[in-house]
């Protein structure tokens, strides 16, 4: 315990502002875009977002509308991603899931990502060490877009849960992008959908736990399953 609790009191000694992170850049085929180019920018610098009731929790703060976001032609199948300003240092998993534009929308950037358009496409798992969590330092999360899926126009949303402070409600953090797609070659599918926000109530125990005591040793995720 003498090391976990060393780790955890350096935790707390690192200014917050460094501790925080961000998805600025699509990977696409091994290929890392320009920052912000087909990402939607946010506008609470390198903050996250805790209350999951919100509209930020769609695609982050200032994340309703494309702005000058561009949209990344791209085929069903292919493997995608997402790379960070800097490493990741909280513990917690990574959600990935897709957002279908109504047919309506002609323009993704107009499309606010409202309605039960969204399914969950990828889900990355915690690893354990002998005193819980590990505090994983990667640069970016990459994964492949389902094929059984109707081509068109697609927000492509990441999440990352950090747990160091989620005891309480709130207190998990969400670190959200969203990337602008447009799919092609989709074989079609009917997968289930969901509201962002309205997938979470905040109170599921993958959102609301205490990973230092008891130690936490394994991880539900929230939300729905992973469509395949």
């Amino acid at each position: 315990m003498k090391v976990f609790s060393t780790i955890v009191a350096i935790g707390a000694c690192i200014p917050s502002v460094l501790a925080h992170y961000r998805f600025p850049s699509l990977i696409v085929g091994g290929t890392t875009t320009g920052q912000y180019q087909y990402v939607r920018q946010n506008t609470n610098y390198n903050s996250p977002v805790e209350n999951v009731a919100s509209t930020d929790f769609t695609c982050n703060a200032g994340g309703r509308s494309g702005g000058s976001t561009q949209t990344y032609e791209v085929a069903a199948g292919s493997t995608v991603g997402f790379a960070l300003d800097q490493q990741v240092f909280h513990p917690g998993p990574y959600i990935v899931y897709l957002g279908q534009a109504p047919s309506s929308i002609t323009n993704l950037n107009s499309w606010d990502g409202s309605g039960a358009n969204w399914f969950k496409i990828h889900q990355r798992q915690i690893t354990f060490g002998s005193n819980g969590p590990n505090w994983e330092m990667l640069n970016s999360l990459t994964f492949k877009l389902p094929t059984r899926i109707a081509s068109g126009l697609y927000l492509l949303r990441v999440e990352h849960i950090a747990l160091h402070s989620a005891s309480n409600y709130p207190g998990a953090q969400f670190y959200i992008s969203c990337a602008q797609l447009k799919i092609t070659g989709g074989s079609g599918g009917s997968p289930a959908k969901v509201s962002i926000p309205g997938v979470y109530s905040g109170q599921e125990p993958g959102i609301k736990v205490n990973i230092y005591y008891p130690i936490l040793t394994s991880y539900a995720f929230p939300g729905p399953s992973v469509y395949s």
